[in-house]
C-alpha cells in the first residue's frame, strides 16, 4: 500500500503502533452513535482523550463541539485547521457486528466514528511530535448530517476564538480501494435543499362521489413526472441537477375508497451553479401551484436549502495533493475526481477560509461488497485508521514545515 511512499518511516511506525488503541476507540464511538448536537457521550470522550494526551482543549463550540491546540516546537504565526464530524445517522443498524449500535434506531452509518478517531490519532501523534512550526487546531465537529454543525461553530466564533489561516476535511469512500485517494479543484460536492409539498383540495368517496373531489393523486402525480422536466428542458445541458422524491404520504392504506383531502411530498435536490439552484427553486415552486389549480387544489411548498456546493480551493488542493501523494505516492491519488452529487456542510468552513476536501479509500467490507454510506450494512474500515492518521500528520508537514 505505501510502497511508493516518501513518508518518514518512523512516523508510520508510530502511527501504526497506536493503531489497536485507535480501532478500540472506533468501535466504542460506532457502538454509542449520537445524532447531531446531542453527541455528549461522544464529545466527552474526544475531550477525555486529548486532554490525557496534553492537549489544551476546548468544549461546548457550537453546542457539542470541541477544539484541540497543538503548538509546534519551531517558530511560525501560521495555523491550520484540520476537521472532522463527529454525529451519527437515524438509521437501523444490519451489520450484526459485535460493536453494532446499542442505541435503537441510531447508527454511524456515514464514517464519523471513523473520522473522529483519524483525528484523534493525529492529535495523540502530533502532541508527541510537535515538529512542525505554527499551530494545528482540531476541530471536531458535531452536526454534519442536516443539523447545521459547520454554521454553529462558525456562529460561536470558530475561526475568531482559533485562528486558522487554512482549513482541511476528509471523508472516506466506501469502493475506493484501500491505499486511494481522491480530490478535484473547485466544486467537489453538491449544494442541496431538503423540500415539501401539500397539496390540499376536497375530499370524496372514491366510488359514489370521485367527480365532486379535487384527486390530489392526479395532482402529485402531474407534479411528479413534471420534476424531471426541470431537469431536462429547464436547466442547461452542460450544468447538473438532481430532484429526487422520497415520501409521498396521503389517505390510508385501509380506507382504500377515501379519496384524501391532503398528501404531502418531500425529497431532496442538488446543484453546482448558483443558476440552477434558481431555476430548480422557481419551477418547483411554479409547478406545484399549477399542477394544484388545474385540479382545484392548493400547493404549500417548502424548498430549506440546508447546504452549499463545497468547492476546494486551488492552492490548498495542491497542498492536499502533496501531503496524500509523499504517503501513498502520486500514482495512488487522483486528481480530478468526479464531483459528486452528496452534501458536506464543510462547505461552510471553506467559504470562511481557504482549503480542500479529499476522499480517503474505505474499500470493501468483510463480505467483499463496498456498503453505501448512509446503509443499515455500512462499516467503517479500520485497516484505513493509520492511513487517515498519517495523511494529517503528512498535511501538517506541508503546510507548517520546520523553518
Amino acid at each position: 500500500m505505501l510502497e511508493n511512499s516518501t513518508f518518514d518511516a518512523a512516523v508510520l511506525d508510530d502511527i501504526n503502533t497506536a493503531a489497536p488503541e485507535l480501532a478500540a476507540i472506533r468501535r466504542d464511538i460506532h457502538a454509542h452513535p449520537e445524532l447531531g448536537l446531542e453527541e455528549h457521550r461522544t464529545a466527552a470522550l474526544v475531550a477525555d482523550k486529548l486532554r490525557s494526551w496534553g492537549i489544551e482543549t476546548t468544549v461546548g463550540v457550537g453546542g457539542t463541539g470541541v477544539v484541540a491546540t497543538i503548538k509546534g516546537s519551531g517558530p511560525g504565526q501560521r495555523a491550520i485547521g484540520l476537521r472532522a464530524d463527529m454525529d451519527a445517522l437515524p438509521i437501523i443498524e444490519e451489520t450484526g457486528l459485535p460493536y453494532a449500535s446499542r442505541n435503537s434506531g441510531c447508527m454511524h452509518a456515514c464514517g464519523h466514528d471513523g473520522h473522529t478517531t483519524m483525528l484523534l490519532g493525529a492529535a495523540q501523534h502530533l502532541a508527541r511530535h510537535p515538529d512542525f512550526s505554527g499551530t494545528v487546531q482540531l476541530i471536531f465537529q458535531p452536526a454534519e448530517e442536516g443539523r447545521g454543525g459547520a454554521k454553529a461553530m462558525l456562529n460561536d466564533g470558530l475561526f475568531e476564538r482559533f485562528p486558522c489561516d487554512t482549513v482541511y476535511g476528509m471523508h472516506n469512500m466506501p469502493g475506493i480501494p484501500v491505499g486511494k485517494f481522491a480530490i478535484r479543484r473547485g466544486a467537489f460536492l453538491a449544494g442541496g435543499c431538503m423540500w415539501r409539498v401539500k397539496f390540499s383540495g376536497k375530499g370524496a368517496h372514491g366510488g359514489s362521489s370521485p367527480h365532486t373531489a379535487a384527486d390530489l393523486s392526479i395532482v402529485q402525480a402531474h407534479f411528479v413526472l413534471g420534476l424531471q422536466t426541470i431537469v431536462g428542458r429547464n436547466v442547461p445541458p452542460l450544468d447538473t441537477a438532481v430532484i429526487s422524491v422520497g415520501s409521498i404520504n396521503g389517505g390510508s392504506i385501509e380506507a382504500g375508497n377515501v379519496m384524501p383531502s391532503e398528501l404531502v411530498l418531500g425529497g431532496t435536490a442538488r446543484y453546482f451553479s448558483p443558476l440552477v439552484k434558481t431555476i430548480i427553486d422557481t419551477r418547483m415552486r411554479d409547478l406545484a401551484r399549477q399542477c394544484a389549480e388545474m385540479h382545484g387544489a392548493t400547493a404549500h411548498v417548502t424548498l430549506e436549502w440546508g447546504f452549499e456546493p463545497l468547492v476546494n480551493h486551488d492552492a490548498q488542493t495542491d497542498v492536499a495533493i502533496a501531503a496524500a501523494g509523499a504517503l501513498v505516492g502520486s500514482d495512488a491519488v487522483n486528481p480530478k475526481a468526479p464531483a459528486v452529487t452528496g452534501g458536506e456542510d464543510f462547505a461552510f468552513m471553506l467559504q470562511a477560509r481557504p482549503g480542500a476536501f479529499i476522499c480517503i479509500g474505505n474499500g470493501v467490507g468483510v463480505d467483499g461488497v463496498a456498503h453505501g454510506l448512509h446503509t443499515p450494512k455500512y462499516d467503517f474500515n479500520d485497516a484505513i485508521i493509520p492511513l487517515g492518521v498519517a495523511y494529517w500528520v503528512s498535511l501538517v508537514r506541508e503546510e507548517l514545515k520546520l523553518r
